[in-house]
């Protein structure tokens, strides 16, 4: 072809996807020319206490992590402290007409086996039909899922999957049936020599422990993990979910954008209509933040509108004229529901408080106070600021309430030791999933507790079903 590749990337996989050699991220550029945070094991090693053993180099490019959801996913190589890449996880196909000839079909589905796009490209293809392979956290279709997942580590990534090792994550109460199908894919299909699958919760955990000294660190506590479409409680008690207690809250992301929007529309503030949605997400994501009281919020805006009011401006997609709107009560109001459900939601009354609460109390007695010492935040969905800080409020007059009833219920006979309510909150927790993933698969004890190729080979996908807990996460 006349032309070097650098990196490890081969040059026949650059042919097979019809893109330029850049080099590889182990380099230290992506498939974009986006420079990598860097190599970083040495540092991660040593601050996760973990050691080198004999004479191999652990690098970044050694393990590659991938956070796979509903609306978007993320991946990157271990070691890094942001995922290089954040795509939609989603892809466009071409969907044939009926075609009567037998040959001519055998042709057409051939071609449109390499006529696909995923992620951004995806989107901006209108002739093509748009399918999401995720629904709700769970791969619901395979065949998509490895098409996609053949352009992320070819195209994206740039790298050749028998020289990585893979950690996958994965939802709170995944099958045992996908895990396997996974392994499936993964060995069959990519040829990967090692495989680790992880649940979401307990990585997320591992990456709160960039916020606690070395002897505080634990995989027991509850993970509060919202992102666009749905929100988890997740208790976990030394690195396993306790999955029976697991509760959803029908409130995330797209509900706060809905309820801006609709915010928004009661006061006619000049919107034009088919951006409405956009701009009610770009509010929230702008200006939204948590309030202490809501009764006190409304009377500090009542008293001085021009402190806290502020404007929004966007373009009219249509003329390309400007507009403007003031964005007054949508500030706090919006991510209210957390607290205030009902406001969007009149099926649903519980609070976030109130439900985090009632899972650590389902959850045995033993590990409840360690649950309620680690109340650990996950997700886009927790970034508005004071969110830690006011649930920590809620749960705790939640804990003391119950504690004064059991007291006065004794007649002063008992008195409940206090119980201590820690929401822990860090700079990682919106990629808190990808990066306690990353720092984990960068550390030597990750690559002995694989699955390997010649384990799959000898004993079948079955091998996949358990993913132990190991050294440095215990």
């Amino acid at each position: 072809m006349g032309r070097t590749v650098t990196g490890c990337t081969s040059d026949r996989v650059l042919q097979r996807q019809g893109v330029p050699a850049l080099g590889c991220a182990s380099n230290g550029v992506t498939a974009t020319g986006r420079t990598v945070t860097g190599c970083i094991s040495d540092r991660v090693c040593q601050q996760w206490g973990a050691q080198r053993r004999g004479a191999v180099t652990w690098c970044a490019s050694n393990g590659v992590c991938q956070q796979q959801g509903a609306q978007y996913t993320k991946l990157g190589y271990a070691g890094n402290t942001e995922p290089q890449f954040i795509i939609p996880s989603c892809i466009a196909i071409r969907e044939s007409a009926k075609v009567v000839d037998q040959a001519q079909r055998r042709v057409l589905r051939g071609v449109d086996d390499l006529d696909f796009f995923i992620g951004d490209e995806a989107v901006d293809k209108p002739t093509y039909a748009t399918k999401w392979p995720i629904r709700h956290g769970i791969i619901e279709d395979w065949d998509l899922m490895e098409r996609f997942m053949e352009q992320v580590v070819f195209k994206y990534l740039r790298a050749e999957p028998e020289d990585h090792y893979f950690l996958m994550t994965e939802p709170p109460l995944n099958t045992p049936e996908n895990r396997e199908n996974l392994a499936e894919i993964m060995f069959e299909s990519f040829n990967v020599p090692g495989l680790y699958i992880a649940v979401q919760a307990v990585l997320a955990l591992a990456a709160s422990w960039t916020s606690r000294q070395v002897g505080e660190r634990t995989l027991t506590g509850i993970v509060i993990d919202s992102g666009d479409g749905v929100t988890h409680v997740i208790p976990v008690a030394e690195g396993y979910v306790i999955g029976s207690c697991i509760k959803h809250i029908p409130i995330a992301g797209r509900d706060i954008t809905y309820f801006i929007q609709q915010l928004l529309r009661e006061r006619e503030v000049g919107i034009p209509p088919e951006q409405s949605l956009e701009t009610a997400k770009a509010i929230k994501e702008k200006y939204c933040y948590i309030c202490p009281d809501i009764v006190k919020e409304f009377a500090k805006y009542d008293m001085d509108s021009r402190k806290w009011i502020k404007q929004y401006t966007g373009i009219n997609a249509i003329n390309q004229k400007k507009f403007i709107i003031d964005v007054g009560y949508e500030r706090f109001l919006g991510p209210e529901i957390f607290f205030h459900p009902e406001f969007a939601n009149p099926d649903f009354m519980e609070s976030i408080s109130d439900v985090v609460d009632e899972v650590i109390q389902n959850c045995p007695i033993d590990v409840r106070r360690p649950l309620y010492k680690n109340v650990v935040l996950s997700g886009g969905s927790t970034m508005f600021r004071d969110f830690g800080r006011r649930l920590q409020r809620d749960l705790k007059r939640v804990v003391d309430a119950r504690l004064k009833l059991s007291e006065e219920l004794s007649g002063g006979r008992i008195k409940p030791k206090p119980v201590e309510v820690q929401v822990i909150t860090h700079h990682m927790h919106r990629y808190a999933v990808w990066f306690g993933g990353s720092m984990l698969a960068s550390t030597p004890e990750f690559f002995q507790v694989c699955h390997t190729k010649k384990d799959y080979e000898e004993y079948g996908p079955s091998i996949c079903r358990h993913n132990p807990v190991f050294g440095v996460m215990s």
